[in-house]
């Protein structure tokens, strides 16, 4: 670093500086802060809550170095020039530098800008601010109110439930909405109805004439009035009794927003909110797309021509129709830009896989927000029974004129499979219609759909909890702490009845359907469901809905100038204190204990309750002579609706089935489900294959040597300390339980000790340089 700088450039990260960089001139060094040069002491809370809720800082003891650098840098410098991100946090980061680096505010400016280009760059250069305090104590407020109620909640966890447990203002709330969407789904009947579809078709005698799909109008609660129905239909003549048409449009979704870019991530790449957010940092940083924390939908005027001047050169003027949104989400806050593509006319980037996948689906989203509507043309045919009141109607969709869809579409978390897409054959009314088939399927009325990481952000915001770089950290937290877990479940085997029309004869049969079937939905675990318990039960305003709402449109507030941040914090502070008083004195302990009955044989008590180490199951109490016994509940299974059959069957394992090479075959069931351990080794039971209470030694033996046939077959060179393995993405060596990649075209048959161990050299050096 130069000893006397012109202009000193502050950054949070070395990346976002190393493009900065790229559009300065020479007069300008530009440095990284490293990320945030504050923290706040955990003693005592850190805060003063005598003194206006003052923080007490401390800089961390492996940032001392870069405070000491950056000072130095700043001594010498003639200007500074601070530009962290353009939202609250940047601001308080901002606020943080200044003080603890002691700048001179003469010298001092704040630049902000939503993309990094050489345009906003200088524009910022030219219009240079001070440090909007506003928007630092709305930031401070959040952070010390956040603090307040973790370490203040949290130690009362710790009595009053289980130690090492957390509580937080927006993750319980989270964690609460989760909690009680399981008890809708626990508490959940399912009712039974007849959903009656045929096909028919235009002319008698041509079978392959043109073929019109069509629903009942009406559903039938049970078989036999569906079986009634079908046998009118057996007798009945059918004709077009109406066709109704209706021209419309579907326009394009909006640019996104941190939470929008969030959903369709998860619902078109697979992405988790948190690999959302660290990708589209990188796009960021990297000058690729504008601020990813935002709430705005608006684009910029340059946004709005250069995206028109792409959509006509890709698709013609009739495709290009510019539009402002405005934004609609509750409590937005300052307004940014939507996310976009820093440089419109640049369809594809590069970077990794990921990145481009996800500038890919950004472009794509921005482009077609700027595209003329789709106009579509809705057709519904109803068509009569003449033996019955009930008739049918087939609908169906022609897309007459593509507009946006020619680029993109948006995905839904529940999509629905209907026949609104169907595009039906010509015919009149009055014309006669012949069925093919009619049939009766039984079906489920489903309960409510269990969160997706995607399906929560979107209800968080439409609750107005949180904030747009709140919601992966809440989302991260709640399943970092194990109150939530996100899962993939198999679902369950169903049998349906079904009844055929065809040909004047009924054909009943039975089918099977898989219900309950979950990818990557977000389940409560038992002490999640416990903590929330006592939440609502001992601080009802924390984990309200509206509390929690109220608490961020105060932020905004503060951010305003409209309130003052330690009036707001010492209306909350003094009530909420008062009630951590009264739970550390009034409140029983919770252990989540649920009875389940007796043990069939020997009359001993059966529950469940939360253990030291997670749920378990016990048969008997501490007040017999006879010690009680525990088993662990299953991956599955949680305390509020286990069964005492299942309980029982917990205590079934671990069991021995015999002898194996001087070795006793064990099956037991462990964190990760149902197992085989022989000789020291564990060999995993196959999912809807195995049955843990049921499987057979001979089965048992098979499992063994498939895994251990296997192993050997991943084995390509074993050196003794180094292994060259067959790894799900091709070969890798292993030493010392570190994996290396091997590189490209190296033919693993010739490879020797001393080539990997040149490899393990060479990989380990790149890992200290960076």
């Amino acid at each position: 670093m130069p000893d006397m700088i012109e202009n000193l450039v502050i950054v949070e990260s070395p990346a976002k500086a190393k493009t900065i960089e790229k559009f300065l001139g020479k007069n300008f060094h530009v440095v990284s802060s490293f990320g945030h040069i504050r923290d706040l002491k955990k003693k005592n809370l850190g805060i003063n809550v005598e003194n206006d809720f003052e923080p007490v800082y401390e800089i961390p003891k492996e940032k001392t170095r870069i405070v000491a650098e950056l000072k130095k840098a700043a001594a010498g410098a003639k200007n500074i020039w601070i530009a962290s991100d353009e939202d609250r946090e940047g601001e308080a980061i901002a606020w943080h530098l200044a003080a603890v680096l002691d700048l001179d505010p003469a010298l001092t400016k704040r630049i902000v800008f939503h993309e990094i280009t050489k345009d906003a760059i200088a524009s910022a250069i030219e219009n240079p601010r001070t440090i909007d305090m506003n928007l630092v104590n709305s930031q401070q407020a959040r952070r010390i109110l956040d603090r307040l109620v973790g370490f203040e909640i949290s130690p009362v966890l710790w009595k009053k439930v289980q130690p090492s447990l957390s509580a937080g203002r927006v993750q319980s709330v989270a964690v609460r909405l989760i909690v009680e969407r399981e008890r809708e789904i626990i508490s959940f009947n399912p009712e039974s109805t007849f959903r009656i579809s045929a096909f028919f078709r235009t002319l008698e005698e041509d079978l392959k004439s043109p073929v019109i799909r069509a629903e009942a109008t009406q559903r039938f609660h049970d078989e036999k009035s569906a079986l009634d129905f079908l046998e009118l239909c057996s007798l009945s003549d059918y004709k077009v009794e109406d066709i109704v048409v209706k021209p419309g449009t579907r326009s394009p979704a909006p640019p996104f927003t941190t939470s929008t870019l969030q959903q369709e991530a998860y619902r078109k790449l697979g992405f988790s909110v948190s690999q959302t957010m660290t990708v589209a940092q990188r796009l960021y940083e990297g000058g690729k797309i504008t601020y990813m924390r935002t709430d705005s939908t608006n684009l910029s005027k340059v946004a709005l021509a250069k995206s028109r001047e792409v959509i006509i050169s890709l698709f013609g003027d009739r495709y290009a129709k510019t539009r402002q949104y405005q934004t609609k989400s509750k409590g937005a806050q300052e307004a940014h830009e939507a996310i976009r593509p820093t440089y419109p006319d640049n369809k594809t980037i590069q970077g990794t896989q990921n990145e481009k996948r996800l500038y890919d689906l950004i472009w794509k989203r921005t482009i077609a927000s700027q595209m003329a509507d789709a106009q579509i043309e809705k057709t519904a045919i109803s068509i009569s029974v003449s033996r019955s009141p009930a008739g049918f109607t087939a609908t169906g969709e022609l897309i007459k004129y593509d507009g946006f869809l020619r680029l993109y579409s948006e995905s839904h978390d529940q999509e629905k499979i209907d026949d609104d897409k169907y595009i039906l054959p010509p015919v009149k009314k009055d014309t006669p219609l012949y069925y093919n088939t009619i049939s009766a399927t039984q079906k489920f009325t489903i309960p409510p759909p269990r969160y997706t990481e995607a399906s929560l952000v979107k209800k968080l915001e439409e609750l107005g909890i949180g904030r747009p770089s709140t919601y992966a950290p809440t989302i991260s937290t709640i399943q970092n702490r194990g109150y939530v877990s996100k899962e993939d479940r198999p679902g369950e085997a169903r049998k349906i009845k079904t009844l055929k029309l065809e040909n004047g004869k009924i054909t009943p049969a039975v089918k099977n359907e898989i219900t309950g079937k979950e990818k990557s939905k977000l389940f409560p675990q038992d002490i999640g469901m416990i903590v929330n318990d006592f939440l609502v039960e001992y601080f009802p305003d924390i984990v309200d809905y509206n509390f929690t709402a109220e608490v961020e449109e105060q932020f905004d507030k503060i951010a305003d100038g409209e309130m003052k941040w330690t009036s707001m914090l010492k209306d909350f502070y003094g009530p909420f204190h008062e009630s951590i008083e009264n739970t550390l004195e009034k409140s029983n302990r919770k252990k989540g204990i649920r009875i389940l009955g007796n043990h069939p044989e020997t009359g001993e008590p059966v529950s469940v309750r939360m253990g030291r180490f997670g749920p378990l199951a016990q048969i008997g109490d501490s007040d017999n002579d006879e010690k009680p016994r525990f088993a662990s509940l299953s991956k599955n299974q949680l305390i509020e609706t286990i069964t005492l059959e299942e309980a029982l069957n917990l205590f079934r394992l671990p069991r021995s089935l015999g002898m194996h090479q001087d070795g006793e075959i064990v099956i037991g069931t462990g964190k990760y489900g149902p197992y085989v351990r022989h000789e020291g080794k564990f060999y995993s039971l196959k999912k809807g294959v195995d049955d843990p209470y049921t499987i057979t030694i001979e089965r048992a033996v098979e499992i063994i040597r498939e895994k251990n046939e296997n192993d050997r077959k991943k084995i390509i060179k074993d050196f003794g300390d180094i292994l060259v393995l067959n790894g799900r993405f091709g070969p890798y060596l292993t030493k010392d339980k570190k994996n290396y990649r091997l590189p490209k075209g190296i033919d693993t048959e010739k490879i020797t000790k001393h080539d990997c161990l040149e490899i393990i050299e060479k990989n380990n050096k790149t890992h200290k340089k960076s």
